[in-house]
């Protein structure tokens, strides 16, 4: 049964969003390049967006047991993974150039979710996207993101197959966050008055 729902906008950056149930957020290790959503840490996801620098419509759900699929919106295929609760509240963070901000809207109820009898640790999160113009670009794409969750033990996600070019996008963008950032500061002349 749903338990509580919320809706609203997110002015997204270029590159996603994450979120889950932590507040240590950084760019993920890895992309979850062929995927929608993959894991950041236990406790959080990175999601992919269609929509660079644009809104995005997202609403979020909260069930007290698995939901039954949505069969309309002209969703793509769900995909499924499993969150570790860290925190009781769930954070909303956009993956802005060299940047991780809250996004969580100020005027928005935090959403928690609520314990179980059993006092599981874990939360199955579903996700659903659909977005008007399926090109990837800047701007409004008219894109929409359903999250349901709901207390679960963890189980294995659920993602499409990828192919061997989403394979190589994972490795290249492994290869650059291993890279060491070049060091730019520049020694400063002695402009001491010598006498």
């Amino acid at each position: 049964m749903l338990v509580r729902t919320s809706s609203f906008t997110v002015d997204l950056g270029e590159n996603g969003y994450l979120i889950g149930f932590t507040d240590a957020y950084d760019y993920p290790a890895e992309m979850p390049f062929g995927w929608r959503c993959g894991p950041a840490t236990e406790a959080s996801a990175v999601v992919l967006t269609t929509t660079d620098t644009g809104p995005l419509q997202l609403t979020i759900e909260v069930h007290d047991a698995p939901p039954l699929p949505e069969t309309g919106g002209a969703w793509e295929p769900a995909e499924e993974m499993s969150l570790r609760t860290e925190l009781p509240t769930l954070r909303l963070a956009t993956l802005e150039q060299g940047d991780v901000l809250d996004a969580w809207p100020q005027d928005e109820t935090p959403l928690d979710i609520p314990p179980t009898p059993e006092g599981g640790e874990w939360v199955r999160m579903r996700l659903y996207c659909h977005a008007d113009d399926p090109e990837p670009g800047i701007g409004d794409h008219g894109e929409h993101h359903l999250i349901q969750l709901w207390r679960a033990p963890r189980t294995t996600p659920e993602h499409p197959e990828i192919t061997d070019a989403d394979r190589q996008a994972r490795a290249e963008y492994a290869a650059d966050r291993a890279t060491p950032v070049d060091d730019f500061t520049l020694p400063c002349p002695d402009l001491s008055w010598g006498s």
